[in-house]
């Protein structure tokens, strides 16, 4: 029904035929005949009321609609890179950091001498939580396969990258790319030796000297460092812990671009374990980065696990 807004003098004129046209009709006439004469309905509001249909949602509403609407959109963008990449089905998002962190303490047998004592960076395998999931770490940076980033991206598939300057000094640029979609960079040493053969001074040569590489090419100095070949002794870690080293975190598990390997008996993956590969092709493997990571994650999907970044529980 139309609203007529009226001045006074109107008002009266239409008091006046609502009286008397109230004697000649029905309701539905004096409606139809209200809107010819201009008339409103007595006690009808005079502001313009919305046209019907579906209205514009406000404040909360609009604001958890908006989420539902954007959460559907990242579905269905991660389901068809999921297609996009060969993947048998889509990653399982993670769950949010957790609000406390855990405790990471040496595993059982991985201490040396002091460890408490000095308050030494614990050697660790595996993330304590019930949460099911797993880390990604990928070490050294031979390889250096455009096509891994954008697949990562396009999975938005949290890693934690080693690196040691001998193998990325030639292309510093790629890994920058890489810490630019939000990957953290930690210490893998400067040239990847066998740590427990050298001296405390050249061991803290080789971790600090990393240290002041990874200041100056990407910002900042890390606080994760992974001993290659997993190897280290109390050196390692005093030596560590003076370049500023909080955390030496190994593996639980190996992923390759055609098989698996494990540390523990029962060769499964178990919640918060850490699992290691390397940045490695074709000239290393059959097969190529993105092919690992297929392997990667329709296993860990298969068995009802989610990626987590690491740095998000130490």
């Amino acid at each position: 029904m139309r609203v007529v807004v009226q001045n006074d003098k109107s008002k009266d004129k239409c008091r006046v035929w609502w009286r008397r046209a109230a004697v000649r009709g029905g309701l539905a006439a004096l409606a139809v005949g209200a809107v010819v004469s201009g008339c409103t309905v007595p006690g009808a509001e005079p502001e313009v009321r919305p046209a019907p249909g579906q209205q514009r949602l406000q404040g909360p509403a609009e604001a958890l609609d908006s989420y539902a609407s954007r959460l559907r959109a990242s579905r269905a963008a991660l389901a068809a890179a999921a297609e996009r990449w060969g993947l048998d089905r889509v990653p399982l998002t993670p769950p949010p950091p957790p609000a406390r962190k855990p405790r990471i303490t040496a595993r059982d047998g991985f201490e040396v001498d002091g460890q408490e004592e000095l308050d030494l960076p614990p050697v660790f395998t595996t993330i304590p939580t019930k949460q099911k999931v797993v880390f990604l770490t990928i070490d050294d940076g031979a390889e250096k396969d455009p096509a891994f980033l954008r697949m990562m991206s396009d999975l938005k598939i949290p890693y934690t990258a080693f690196l040691s300057n001998y193998l990325v000094e030639d292309d510093y640029g790629y890994f920058r790319k890489m810490q630019a979609r939000g990957i953290t960079l930690n210490n893998h040493t400067l040239t990847h030796p066998y740590l427990p053969g050298l001296s405390y001074e050249e061991q803290k040569d080789e971790i600090c000297g990393m240290q002041r590489i990874m200041r100056k090419q990407f910002g900042k100095r890390p606080a994760v460092f992974r001993p290659p070949y997993g190897n280290y002794n109390r050196d390692t870690l005093v030596a560590a812990k003076s370049c500023g080293i909080q955390y030496a975190p190994i593996w639980d598990e190996e992923v390759f671009v055609d098989h698996w390997e494990y540390r523990e008996d029962d060769q499964s993956l178990h919640p918060g374990d850490i699992v290691l590969s390397h940045f490695r092709g074709r000239d290393d493997w059959n097969g190529t980065m993105p092919d690992m990571v297929r392997r990667f994650l329709d296993k860990v999907t298969r068995e009802g696990y989610a990626v987590a970044r690491l740095e998000d529980y130490l």
